[in-house]
């Protein structure tokens, strides 16, 4: 493994008496692909919340790119290359699939959404935006309003607007969650593409999309990482298997989480 692109020790995040993150550990690589799954209430977002800048770690800490980031907020970070995309899509639907690109390179670039009807005539806008909707196939359909696509397809515009900015590290929250078969097959191979191109943290409840995709795995159960290592290990492994008896286990085997 080379150097680790990004770096977590000791994190740690309670509610009350929840810890909901437990002393995790984990890194990543540059152009790695590495999933984090788990039951539900295993700690999984309240991991990618800590390490997008969104959630302040109790304890513990964040390198990345050589940085110290524990304490650094969202914005700050999207700057040195870290991008975020939402369980809950979260597109502009009165405006166009291009406009949303364009003000997520303008939201990068630092511009205010004050101007909008100034910064959309912008030459480096035009020139910035559609290549990002090359890259996730959906140039044909940059003047359709994003309310008006369907679910899927709003999910692509968004993993566009993530690469607006250009980032190193991309961090993936359920990116298929509410697709069907054909719409998850369609983002599995976007992603698939971008792999080893962009360094990924991937939180996935589809299974087949997690061993299809990933470099490693980090299981979590009950705010701590029990294993971590190739999808193969991980499948064979007795611990994670019974961490999923009883509500995905059969999922380890490829069949549907």
């Amino acid at each position: 493994m080379t150097e680790a692109l990004l770096s977590v020790s000791g994190l740690t995040k309670s509610y009350g008496a929840l810890r909901a993150c437990d002393t995790v550990a984990l890194d990543i690589a540059e152009g790695e692909l590495h999933a984090v799954i788990g039951p539900n209430g295993a700690g999984k977002t309240t991991l990618i919340g800590q390490l997008a800048g969104e959630l302040r770690p109790d304890s513990g800490r964040v390198m990345f790119a050589g940085q110290d980031i524990t304490h650094r907020e969202a914005h700050r970070r999207a700057t040195l290359g870290l991008a975020r995309s939402f369980q809950i899509t979260s597109v502009l639907p009165r405006f166009s699939a291009l406009d949303n690109v364009a003000l997520a390179v303008q939201a990068q670039a630092g511009g205010s959404f004050g101007f909008w009807s100034r910064a959309r005539a912008a030459a480096s806008l035009r020139e910035a935006a559609p290549p990002c909707l090359k890259r996730v196939g959906f140039a044909a359909r940059a003047d359709t309003p994003a309310g008006a696509l369907a679910h899927g397809e709003q999910r692509q515009l968004e993993l566009a607007m993530a690469l607006a900015s250009e980032p190193r590290l991309l961090l993936l929250d359920e990116p298929t969650a509410g697709m069907g078969r054909e719409d998850s097959a369609r983002m599995v191979e976007l992603l698939s593409v971008l792999k080893g191109r962009i360094a990924m943290l991937l939180i996935e409840h589809d299974m087949d999309a997690v061993f299809a995709l990933a470099d490693r795995i980090s299981v979590m159960v009950g705010g701590q990482v029990i294993a971590c290592d190739t999808p193969e290990a991980i499948r064979k492994n007795a611990a994670v298997r019974r961490a999923y008896l009883g509500e995905d286990e059969a999922s380890l085997d490829g069949g549907a989480a």
